[in-house]
């Protein structure tokens, strides 16, 4: 069965920083594009970030383009997003997520708060 573990969520101060990550099993991880998604109160689930399986070929949503990067570790079949200069609307639970087995994938979620 897919397995995604997010990690690395907080609270921090607008224009702080925080890495999240994401531990995935049940699956060849090398072999799949991998992403992330982020949900705010009331709001709809949307797409943050993407990084393909071979060529590591990054896509960003507009509002985070330039402050987040998405990357992967093939080797510990782990997915990061690095967040800089965070700002209050990025506050949402953030999930990762993987489509494997004709089905989407998602993790619990991890709380990014970003507030003074």
């Amino acid at each position: 069965q897919v397995q995604l573990v997010e990690s690395g969520g907080g609270m921090v101060q607008p224009g702080g920083s925080l890495r999240l990550s994401c531990a995935a099993s049940g699956f060849t991880f090398e072999n799949y594009a991998m992403s992330w998604f982020r949900q705010a109160p009331g709001k709809e689930r949307d797409f943050v970030a993407t990084v393909s399986s071979v060529f590591d070929t990054t896509e960003y949503e507009a509002s985070v383009k330039g402050r987040f990067t998405i990357s992967r570790d093939n080797a510990k079949n782990t997915v990061f997003l690095q967040m800089k200069s965070l700002k209050p609307e990025d506050t949402a639970v953030y999930y990762c997520h993987v489509r494997a087995f004709r089905r989407d994938w998602w993790g619990q979620g991890t709380q990014v708060t970003v507030s003074s």
